[in-house]
C-alpha cells in the first residue's frame, strides 16, 4: 500500500509543474550572427517549467534549413508573408488567454511587445523574456518576471 501512495504523491508533484507557452520571434533572434540554437532555449525554459506550445514566427525569406530545424526541434513553424510582428502578437495572445497555460516566454529583443507583457500578467500569467545584445530592450527586461540572456557562440 505505501507504494502506491508514493506514486501518487510524485504524481501530483509532476502536475504542479508549470506549463509554458513559447513564441520566438523568429527574424528578431535566429540571427546567423547570433548563433543561438533552438535546444539551447528549450533547455534554459526547461528549468522553470514544461514546454507545452512552442512556435516559431518567420517571413517568407526563412531558409529551408532553419525551418527544418525548427520542426527537428519540436517547434511548430508559422510562416508569413511580410513583417512578424502581428503574427507574433496574436500568437501571444491566444497563449495569454489559454487557461492550460502558466506562463508566457517570448523571445525578442522588440521593445514593441511591452504590451504582451503587460496583459500577459494583468491575466495572471508569469513572463519570460528571451534576449540578447545587442537591441536587447531594456524596458521589455524589467517588465519580465525572468530574463534569459542568450550568449553569442564563440564570445571570450
Amino acid at each position: 500500500m505505501r507504494n502506491v501512495i508514493a506514486k501518487i504523491l510524485k504524481r501530483e508533484e509532476e502536475e504542479g509543474e508549470k506549463t509554458i507557452g513559447l513564441i520566438i520571434d523568429g527574424p528578431n533572434i535566429l540571427r546567423k550572427e547570433f548563433g543561438i540554437k533552438l535546444e539551447d532555449i528549450k533547455a534554459a525554459l526547461e528549468k522553470i517549467g514544461k514546454i507545452r506550445v512552442a512556435k516559431v514566427v518567420l517571413n517568407q525569406y526563412a531558409p529551408q534549413g532553419l525551418i527544418e530545424a525548427v520542426v527537428n526541434q519540436g517547434f511548430e513553424p508559422i510562416i508569413v508573408a511580410g513583417d512578424t510582428d502581428v503574427r507574433v502578437a496574436i500568437e501571444a495572445m491566444e497563449l495569454i488567454y489559454n487557461a492550460d497555460i502558466d506562463v508566457l516566454a517570448l523571445a525578442t529583443r522588440d521593445a514593441d511587445f511591452l504590451p504582451l507583457i503587460s496583459e500577459a500578467k494583468r491575466r495572471g500569467k508569469e513572463t519570460i523574456i528571451i534576449g540578447i545584445e545587442p537591441g536587447f530592450s531594456v524596458a521589455l527586461q524589467n517588465a519580465a518576471d525572468y530574463i534569459i540572456k542568450m550568449e553569442r557562440k564563440g564570445e571570450d
